[in-house]
């Protein structure tokens, strides 16, 4: 075999692709240059920020000018030095309570003063590194805080809406407003209303003209559009008024109680970090739907962007702006706009600037009620009924109300401090609140435990195991994720006394684990206490169990159970090392709960199955019931059962090696989670037979989850995989008739609509095709690589323009072999004459699919146009909608 290595003429177009195999491509000569993208992207989010800045500013009482000043500095200083590129930061809504309160208090320059000592506070904390602390804060508390907030803005601004003046307090506006309905100001009201069915409206425009209107923000749109009405009919209200830069008010020495001035600059610190670093990751999550966006853009450096914002507010705060955050409106704005870099954050702020200098006459020509209007829609859009609905579903509803009610009543760090408190309470009530139940079933005793086992719990437990009769066959089921030590003892010296009076003991729980997760039975002496979301399960409380020796939590399935072999046995039958698997990757994997979002890998790759089975097992909720679990006995007589896998066969499998017991570990699990789930569609597909929609022709690596990365199930892919995902040409003498044979039997016989061809990055095959040298032993590796050798004269072919990735060039020679090798095969299936015949017919498509594993980023090929070859192009979140 000779090792075609793929070349480039000196006139090639692509002679500066060219590089050494398998190492990326020479960087080009840094310079710094302004992406378009950005450019247009900062102008959506300059003008979603000026009306807002100014209403924001309104809203708090301070000087108009200050909340341009807070937009400026938040977009070139933060937008400079944060960790979040994509964050737009500014004055927020979030913040206006709080700012409000404090000008009424200690007057405009002590506020700014605090703003200073807030920002310095936030840099201490940055180079303290505890950014990701703030996180621990209870989602229900924070969308508490905003609605509150939110209450407390809507509320006084619908005042101003009327044509008067609020009060400083929620309770006073609230008094106050019957009498300000009996006195309304009809300009006012008219230009309110107009700008809040502008507001509504404007987003809803139908219609391809509508989809481009859309794009000019709607609250600009709002603003302007009632400026020009007040204008032209001549109207009389009070509008804008920016006096000379020259007598804006600077910081100056704060001025009032000790106490108090420190209790403004935490709960200042509190909200603007709280916020900016929640904005953080959720722009990471807006980012990450962005096809190809996450390539150039890494995460968010939750420190540096403390430390940034720290920054912000010093200088914001020096020069007598608003307090700053980061803003989820003018942030997610900034990356739906298509922001590629920190540079559309800090054009915005330049942008501001020239506006701040030069439109000054045309910004007084703006109604105070109009901004009011804006301001409060926001203040009502910050009551969030999706968050709502979150809260309710993880039952925190308690914590929610209780925080919104003290902002709106007492403060924002009131409020925030009693929805710590109650969060803590409910937490502890959880823990402590454990329901245990015995009954009898077919003559086991199942004694089931939902809930936390704790020491609170030990005597209900004790008292719940007492009434197990001795000798019988017992099933405790642990339906919970944590076990204190008491609970520990008190369990294991059960077992073991009722196994030597010749009962038998089986420990299940919600997934296949073993008595080594607790040390139940094995002796040691462990510290008792199972991992989060871990239960425990021996097999009639033996110590030999397959399942014995792996400490894999919920999540460690997706990665195919790569742990360690089962520490040697010491001497005196404990275990001679302890053995754990590595924690998740990111904490911000779990969901709002806590809980890991890959629980069940055996349901995970059912539960996307098409039809009934994927209703059923999305749906599904988690056993818990005795009954439910997944432990299958058929009766045979009194006291006589018959154990499925889980149990019996797994006792069986004992004298295997550690792949055998990784083995029935994985068919237990599926007996036990998944099997219920798919069970009526599998029996469903045993009747009706197979009729799967496309043939999927894919590598044999391990890495690649065919279901997984299509969301498919039971009955939807005729699956083909061989080493390199090759095609023989047909007619080939001593070709490979398998391959050939599926592709008849899937076009003729199983008339399947689509055939895909799936390649992968780092995949062995093409490696090992572009590292083979010429002659030596043909083994059948180099045999069966030998169909792969078009696709290296493909790639070498000076004629041929290279196949690419939509965004970037290939990261090396390989990665473009494993591009070129999907195309090069596509052709050799059109060879096939059932292939042809059904693409001539218009019953078959074919498609070129590219999976990068490291990225977790899927590829489709398109015809990018004559002479520029073909394209792999994203697949993302977004192109579901189509």
């Amino acid at each position: 075999m000779s090792a075609c290595v793929p070349t480039r003429t000196s006139d090639s177009p692509h002679t500066e692709r060219v590089h050494p195999p398998h190492s990326p491509p020479r960087a080009p000569h840094r310079r710094f240059r302004v992406a378009g993208a950005d450019v247009s992207a900062s102008i959506a989010v300059f003008l979603i920020a000026l009306p807002l800045s100014l209403g924001i500013a309104l809203a708090t009482g301070a000087p108009l000018q200050a909340g341009l000043v807070a937009a400026a500095v938040g977009g070139l200083v933060a937008g400079r030095l944060g960790g979040s590129p994509l964050q737009v930061s500014g004055p927020a809504a979030g913040l206006t309570v709080v700012t409000a309160d404090l000008i009424h208090r200690y007057g405009w320059r002590t506020t700014c003063a605090i703003t200073v000592l807030a920002g310095l506070v936030q840099l201490g904390l940055g180079c303290l590194r505890v950014a990701r602390s703030a996180l621990a804060v209870s989602p229900a508390i924070v969308h508490g805080m905003l609605a509150g907030i939110g209450v407390t803005i809507a509320v006084a601004q619908m005042h101003i809406v009327l044509g008067g003046s609020p009060q400083s307090a929620v309770l006073d506006n609230l008094r106050s407003l019957p009498a300000q309905l009996a006195d309304l100001h009809p300009a006012a009201v008219a230009v309110s209303a107009l700008t809040l069915i502008l507001l509504l409206l404007w987003p809803r425009l139908p219609g391809r003209t509508g989809r481009l209107l859309r794009k000019v923000p709607a609250a600009l749109v709002a603003v302007t559009g009632a400026t020009a009405t007040a204008v032209f009919a001549g109207l009389t209200q009070p509008r804008v008024e920016l006096p000379s830069w020259s007598s804006h008010a600077l910081a100056g020495l704060p001025e009032g109680p000790v106490l108090g001035l420190v209790a403004a600059v935490l709960t200042v610190t509190l909200v603007c970090s709280v916020q900016s670093l929640l904005g953080a990751v959720a722009v990471d999550k807006l980012i990450a739907a962005r096809p190809g966006l996450t390539a150039q853009i890494s995460r968010s450096d939750l420190d540096r962007e403390l430390l940034g914002q720290g920054a912000t507010n010093v200088v914001s705060g020096a020069l007598g702006g608003l307090p700053v955050a980061g803003v989820a409106v003018r942030s997610a704005a900034n990356v739906q706009a298509g922001a590629v870099s920190r540079n559309s954050t800090m054009l915005h702020g330049v942008l501001v600037v020239v506006a701040a200098l030069l439109m000054v006459p045309v910004l007084e020509l703006i109604p105070l009620a109009s901004l009011a209007a804006l301001v409060m829609a926001v203040g009502i859009q910050m009551v969030s009924l999706h968050h709502i609905r979150t809260v309710t579903r993880h039952r925190e509803v308690p914590v929610y109300a209780i925080t919104t009610l003290g902002v709106v009543f007492l403060g924002v760090l009131e409020g925030v401090t009693l929805g710590i408190a109650v969060a803590v309470a409910v937490s502890m009530h959880r823990l402590a609140r454990t329901r245990i139940t015995h009954d009898e079933k077919e003559g086991v005793h199942h004694v089931h435990v939902r809930g936390q086992l704790t020491f609170l719990a030990v005597p209900r437990l004790s008292r719940a195991l007492h009434h197990v009769p001795h000798g019988s066959c017992v099933v405790v089921e642990l339906d919970g994720s944590f076990m204190d030590h008491a609970a520990y003892e008190t369990l294991q010296d059960w077992q073991r006394t009722h196994t030597a009076q010749g009962g038998s003991v089986e420990l299940t729980g919600r997934r296949a684990a073993t008595e080594t997760d607790t040390g139940i039975g094995s002796g040691s002496g462990s510290e008792g206490v199972v991992p989060a979301s871990s239960t425990v399960q021996p097999v009639n409380g033996t110590a030999d169990s397959p399942l014995a020796g792996c400490r894999c939590r919920p999540w460690t399935p997706w990665r195919n159970h790569q742990c360690d072999a089962p520490p040697p046995e010491a001497p005196h039958g404990g275990p001679a090392a302890e053995h754990r698997a590595e924690p998740p990757n990111d904490p911000s994997d779990a969901e709002p709960d806590g809980r890991t979002s890959a629980v069940l890998p055996q349901v995970a790759e059912s539960a996307v199955a098409s039809g009934p089975a994927r209703s059923a097992a999305a749906s599904a909720p988690e056993p818990t019931e005795p009954s439910e679990q997944v432990r299958q006995t058929d009766t045979t007589g009194p006291g006589e059962r018959t154990e499925s896998i889980g149990a019996a066969s797994a006792a069986a499998a004992t004298g295997s090696g550690p792949s055998g017991r990784q083995l029935v570990r994985g068919i237990s699990a599926f007996q036990r989670n998944t099997a219920p789930l798919v069970r009526g569609e599998l029996a469903r597909l045993a009747r009706e037979g197979q009729q799967p929609s496309q043939l999927f022709l894919t590598c044999a690596d391990s890495r690649l989850v065919t279901s997984m990365i299509t969301s498919s199930g039971p009955g939807d892919l005729f699956v083909v995989r061989n080493v390199g995902n090759l095609v023989p040409p047909p007619g080939e003498e001593s070709g490979d008739d398998s391959v050939a044979a599926a592709i008849e039997y899937a076009v003729d016989v199983l008339k399947v609509r689509s055939i895909t061809v799936c390649g992968h990055s780092g995949c062995g095959a093409m490696q090992a095709l572009f590292d083979a040298e010429p002659g030596g032993v043909q083994t059948p590796l180099k045999r069966w690589l030998r169909h792969g050798l078009p696709s290296l004269e493909r790639m070498a072919d000076p004629g041929r323009p290279w196949a690419r990735l939509a965004g970037r060039a290939a990261a090396d020679a390989v990665e473009q072999l494993c591009l070129t090798n999907v195309v090069e095969q596509l052709d050799h299936l059109r060879a096939y004459a059932s292939v042809s015949r059904a693409l001539r017919a218009g019953e078959l498509e074919l498609h070129g699919m590219f999976f990068h594993v490291g990225e977790a980023q899927a590829y489709l090929l398109s015809e990018a146009g004559e002479g520029r070859g073909e394209v792999f192009d994203h697949v993302g979140v977004a192109d579901l909608s189509a």
